[in-house]
């Protein structure tokens, strides 16, 4: 039952970062995040701390995306014994834009370390690793405003 209360939980972050994606919610998304998270960079073998992550990662992409969403159905977790940290994995879609405007398919999948200081806390990021499929574009050009609203 433990168990289940912890993944509904990590379910929940999963889904308030999509709506953060989603509505290019910088501010909004700041709570999920660890302020000293690790991840890995598009850009940089490593980007330290959630600031130089929006800088560095999220700023260059959820503006040029659409149609973000987890696979939450299949998301994957590993909890510690102290149930204090988790690692979510899931599979996502959304979908991206050539420099002439064409939409293509935008798959990936992420790897969350997440963690917190007591059980039943809300989860927050400590590292993330996101990724795209083999052979997808790795950039999407334009912004939400060149493209038709889709959630």
């Amino acid at each position: 039952m433990a168990e289940r209360d912890d993944v509904i939980l990590i379910r929940r972050w999963f889904q308030r970062l999509q709506v953060c994606i989603q509505t290019v919610d910088f501010v909004g998304s700041r709570p999920l995040f660890a302020d000293d998270m690790i991840t890995f960079g598009t850009f940089t073998a490593f980007t330290v701390g959630r600031e130089a992550t929006e800088q560095e990662q999220w700023r260059h992409v959820w503006g040029h995306i659409d149609r973000f969403r987890w696979h939450l159905d299949d998301l994957r977790t590993l909890i510690s014994g102290d149930r204090l940290t988790a690692v979510g994995m899931a599979v996502f879609e959304s979908t991206g834009y050539t420099e002439d405007g064409r939409a293509f398919d935008r798959p990936g999948r992420a790897t969350m370390v997440l963690g917190r200081k007591a059980m039943g806390e809300e989860w927050v990021a400590q590292h993330t690793h996101v990724s795209l499929f083999p052979g997808t574009p790795s950039r999407s050009f334009g912004t939400k405003r060149d493209h038709p609203p889709a959630l």
